[in-house]
């Protein structure tokens, strides 16, 4: 609270760390999920999202949150199929966005998911990790830093200039902005999801994100 106060006193900006808390929307048994529950966690469990090695094809993360609405859910899974599997965005540059929204967001669960898929992409580990710890990462190449500063000007300031607007049209074309934009948008939506709903990470995975003061 005495964080808080301060924050609201001086501006700054205070990112909370993770604490174990008791999820708020404990898992719901197959067996007890109404047909509209089924239909959805069928959609998500037989999409492109099960063909992901060693993903664990449990209905978790946002998605156990998300069968409370199904017909909200159904959309919001089909988005995130869409910016995931059919971005015009390099892979490891999407996933490089999602980890900034992780880290903005403090969203221990969304890093834990999206830092492996980063890597298996190509993402460099030491970008991630300068990421990680509330650094603007050194030695990004010229796509990584287009994505960059775009994105963390757009959360931060909930604009973009010019010059960023047009470093990510240039590189990446009209549906490139489109598609940055929109992947940075739901992953926030996510992000809400997990941070209201305390989506805990499995068992013995330590948060891997560190609590930042800006």
């Amino acid at each position: 609270m005495r964080n808080l106060l301060l924050a609201a006193v001086f501006g700054a900006a205070v990112v909370m760390p993770a604490m174990a808390q008791e999820p708020r929307f404990p898992l719901i048994p197959p067996d007890q999920r109404t047909p509209e529950q089924q239909a959805l966690a069928a959609a998500i469990q037989g999409g492109p999202r099960a063909a992901i090695p060693g993903r664990d094809n449990s209905i978790g993360g946002p998605f156990n949150v998300w069968l409370r609405s199904p017909g909200v859910g159904g959309r919001l899974q089909e988005l995130g199929s869409e910016l995931r599997f059919r971005t015009s965005l390099p892979q490891a540059l999407n996933e490089f966005a999602i980890l900034i929204v992780a880290r903005e967001w403090s969203s221990q669960y969304e890093w834990f998911a999206h830092h492996r898929l980063a890597m298996a992409a190509g993402l460099p580990a030491a970008v991630a990790e300068d990421l990680a710890q509330g650094r603007r990462p050194g030695n990004m190449s010229d796509d990584q830093r287009i994505i960059y500063d775009f994105c963390i000007e757009l959360h931060r300031t909930r604009f973009v200039s010019d010059a960023n607007f047009e470093a990510v049209k240039a590189r990446f074309g009209e549906q490139g902005v489109v598609d940055l934009i929109a992947v940075s948008g739901y992953y926030v939506a996510v992000s809400m999801t997990l941070n209201v709903g305390r989506v805990g990470l499995p068992a013995g995975v330590a948060p891997p994100l560190p609590e930042l003061r800006r």
